[in-house]
């Protein structure tokens, strides 16, 4: 491609070969394309640049500097996107999305923004200055800092932990950057706004010249802010201190807690701290107590699977699992599930890896293997203390199955989760793990399987065309979405221009029934469960995701990315 704009460039007089020889070189010692190299070494204009971009791409040439961007186009893409491909949404037409490219022949990047956004794209070409102008402008990377620290209410947050002494004097030096009123409102900041977001984790990422800080919100990575360089060690610093962690130790991991007030509500941080290449990275997840006591009908349960899942939840014994990825809200559902039980003529006990969420009433145990504290000890202590219910984080081994299905056996109502990819498939894992199956069949009483799929903003909904391309892809008949008009989110400032705005479970509950009971002392296969599990009105994920489609809830985007393997 280069040379043949070289070529171009030459037969019409406009840059000599020795110009051409120079950017050549400037090209291959500091990378960038041939024509921004050119304008950069002064042989070039860009206005002439993009003239000759468009005869060699033949595709149509426009002025980013002259041409208004439809504001409403922007949101179309994220900004990671964005900037990934180093692309600029200018205009939207129904289906049609016109996409600004220093590069037209990026079949994948315009692939990839054709699926993500289920719109027709049509490329047209201007320099690559042009767009890093307009990404700065419109998908800004680095937020201004000084008007965040002069801006910010330090009332706001109050770290409700003591901090720790140093005594070391180079260690001092860091201890005092980390306490320095600038860094301090920023790591306040950063903290403030993830939890006026909705983020579920905050992410300072350190690079070879950058500090990337990024936000998960509704489950997805959104890049928010990138700090002065200089400020690295300081903001781990201070974390390190709100954490009570050990500042001078930067080889190993480390991980800690932070328990903060912010506008008036109690927020727990769960820190973790890695060192990588570049320095250490650092990861706060958010949990927000008030949040926790979260009624059952608003996770996402339709009707039918609901009744299921508490007629379960009312059995003075059995063993109720909850399965999914990390992620997927498995504990939330617990949580919720335990509220609804806990009554002052019940004894709950819970061990967990971590303690989430403190609970008003339930007795509840923190795992450390460190002193051989693990979930099958734990199990087999809570026993002796004649509990009527027991929460189990997480069944990891075949030692901890097997207490809890003799705790199921004995007359204890056992929660606990497990990591499967759906509900039949849990009784396979079990059985994989040693438990004989006879074991499995007697003590498991309902198994549910759930994802988080992200909601429509509802400020910004909006009727959106069915892509038949894309049920294609996804494998989903047509048939089962004739009628229905699927919606999706233009972007606005309520949702961050994502169009999404809060998640919702999509949930597969199979009880375990007197048939199925049956096939699972046949060793029956995973598929033939599933069959059997249909076949008596069991929702699948699948089917489920649909639903929420069909009510508006949710995007066909959103049932491609969580049930695509399903």
């Amino acid at each position: 491609m280069a040379l043949r704009l070289g070529e171009m460039l030459l037969r019409e007089g406009i840059i000599t070969q020795e110009a051409l020889t120079l950017a050549l070189a400037e090209q291959k010692s500091k990378g960038g394309r041939l024509g921004s190299n050119l304008v950069k070494l002064g042989y070039l204009s860009d206005d002439t640049l993009v003239q000759f971009l468009a005869k060699q791409f033949r595709v149509p040439a426009v002025d980013l500097s002259q041409n208004s961007i439809d504001p409403s186009s922007l949101s179309t893409i994220t900004p990671e996107t964005a900037r990934q491909y180093g692309v600029i949404p200018i205009k939207r037409v129904g289906r049609t999305l016109t996409l600004a490219m220093s590069d037209p022949t990026n079949v994948y990047a315009l692939e990839d923004i054709r699926f993500h956004t289920g719109l027709d794209v049509e490329p047209v070409v201007t320099t690559e200055s042009s767009i890093q102008s307009a990404l700065n402008r419109y998908y800004p990377a680095e937020t201004s800092l000084k008007p965040v620290i002069d801006e910010m209410d330090t009332g706001e947050i109050e770290v409700m932990e003591m901090e720790t002494e140093i005594e070391d004097e180079d260690i001092s030096q860091l201890a005092t950057s980390g306490k320095s009123a600038p860094v301090t409102k920023l790591v306040n900041y950063l903290i403030t706004d993830a939890v006026r977001l909705g983020a579920s984790d905050i992410h300072i990422e350190p690079y070879d010249k950058t500090i990337r800080v990024r936000f998960r919100v509704d489950g997805v990575l959104q890049e928010m802010m990138s700090p002065p360089l200089r400020l690295k060690n300081a903001i781990v610093s201070r974390v390190k201190i709100m954490a009570e962690l050990d500042i001078a130790e930067r080889r190993i991991p480390q991980d800690g807690r932070i328990k903060l007030k912010v506008r008036g509500k109690m927020i727990d941080l769960r820190v973790s701290i890695v060192p990588t290449t570049f320095g250490e990275k650092v990861v706060m997840r958010i949990l927000d107590q008030s949040g926790l006591m979260v009624n059952m009908n608003e996770l996402g349960f339709e009707e039918a699977p609901l009744r299921r899942f508490h007629a379960a939840l009312e059995n003075t014994h059995g063993i109720l699992l909850v399965t999914g990825p990390t992620g997927s809200g498995k504990s939330t559902t617990l949580y919720s599930a335990l509220s609804r039980l806990n009554t002052p003529n019940v004894h709950i006990l819970t061990v967990e890896d971590p303690i989430e969420y403190n609970v008003k009433g339930i007795n509840q145990v923190q795992v450390n293997e460190e002193i051989g504290l693990t979930f099958a000890r734990a199990l087999r202590a809570f026993l002796r203390q004649s509990p009527n219910i027991v929460m189990v984080g997480e069944i990891r081994d075949a030692e901890t199955a097997e207490i809890a299905i003799r705790a199921a056996l004995t007359g204890h109502l056992v929660l606990s989760t497990i990591h499967t990819n759906d509900a039949p498939s849990t009784i396979n894992r079990l059985i994989d793990m040693g438990t004989e199956p006879f074991l499995v069949a007697a003590a498991v009483s309902l198994i549910q399987a759930q994802r988080l799929v992200r909601k429509i903003c509802s400020k910004c909904k909006e009727p959106q065309e069915l892509d038949p391309r894309l049920l294609s892809e996804a494998g989903i008949d047509t048939k089962l979405v004739e009628g229905i008009t699927p919606m999706h989110g233009r972007g606005c400032s309520e949702c961050n221009n994502t169009g999404y705005k809060g998640r919702i479970a999509i949930t597969e509950v199979m009880p375990v029934t007197p048939e199925i009971r049956l096939r699972i002392l046949e060793r029956s296969s995973t598929s033939a469960i599933m069959q059997l599990a249909k076949e008596q009105g069991m929702t699948t994920l699948r089917e489920d995701v649909l639903i929420k489609l069909k009510k508006g809830v949710t995007t066909i985007q959103e049932l491609i990315r969580t049930t695509a393997m399903d």
